[in-house]
């Protein structure tokens, strides 16, 4: 699909310091693709070399003008659990640009009135704000991110064994997947008005990706399910925030089951969405 109606002016990544923000930056460059960066702390982005980092901050809205002027195209993540914000960074954008490509989420259902867990709920407020906001738009509507695995990391290192809530099985998507066919949505503008849902190759429980990252660091490692409130003391002492401790419990309760797999990525990229087991291996040595 890509390859007509290219935009040739700056873009801007909004999240461009997060895992699949910083995939979006690499691709964007490496396709020649002049790009911007929002960060909060420029000077410590870490970020590579061609792109130009903005300072900034969602949640201050009126620090958005100088990454804002002269980029008429912006990738958004939206790094906080409700909307609140939400509406004066898109008239923010809307001042200067034509086009939003927003990473939501594969379980938003826009046929009900409610969603079932409170992080898709705010992904379909997202998107209605977004629909109203006067900008063009396109919706990444991405299934679990590979990436979410490195929160496990020292669980595995220490003890060869995650423990935590269990959530219903997803077909989880490599992080330069979502940053591919961002890639495409962000410089082709026949992605304009579209709604993505983007998978990985294969459903997967928590205790299959964990036995497959065990796999790639070559020392077993298995998943151990904990009661509720087991599992929030566990991630409170991890040092996560309590809102997103409420909310991630909330998704493990309430999250359906779905054998969704969709062939969007490589109808879009041209290329089959990566395997989780060849992130698990390109990530082992965070793991061992």
């Amino acid at each position: 699909m890509a390859g007509a109606d290219l935009i040739m002016s700056e873009i801007l990544v909004m999240g461009a310091t997060g895992n699949v923000g910083r995939q979006v930056v690499v691709q964007l460059l490496a396709a020649g693709t002049a790009v911007r960066a929002l960060a909060r702390e420029p000077e410590s982005a870490g970020l590579p070399e061609g792109v130009r980092v903005m300072g900034g901050d969602l949640a201050q809205p009126d620090t958005l003008e100088g990454a804002l002027t002269g980029s008429d195209t912006v990738f958004l993540i939206w790094p906080f659990l409700t909307t609140e914000g939400a509406r004066a960074v898109l008239e923010a954008i809307a001042g200067h640009a034509r086009r939003i490509v927003y990473l939501s989420s594969s379980g938003v259902n826009e046929d009900a009135e409610h969603q079932t867990d409170p992080i898709n709920q705010l992904h379909a407020d997202m998107e209605r704000l977004i629909e109203g906001s006067g900008v063009e738009w396109t919706f990444l509507r991405s299934n679990t991110i590979a990436s979410n695995a490195r929160g496990w990391a020292e669980q595995i290192r220490t003890t060869h064994v995650v423990r935590g809530p269990d959530i219903a099985a997803t077909a989880v998507i490599h992080e330069r997947d979502v940053a591919d066919v961002a890639v495409q949505a962000l410089t082709d503008d026949r992605h304009a008005g579209r709604k993505y849902v983007l998978t990985g190759p294969q459903v997967l429980s928590r205790a299959q990706q964990v036995h497959t990252i065990g796999e790639a660091i070559g020392h077993p490692a298995h998943f151990e399910k904990l009661p509720v409130e087991a599992a929030r003391q566990r991630m409170l002492a991890d040092g996560r925030p309590p809102a997103l401790v409420e909310a991630l419990l909330a998704s493990a309760h309430a999250r359906p089951e779905s054998n969704l797999i969709t062939s969007t990525v490589e109808e879009i990229t041209g290329a089959p969405a990566r395997t989780f087991r060849s992130w698990a291996e390109e990530h082992a040595d965070s793991f061992r």
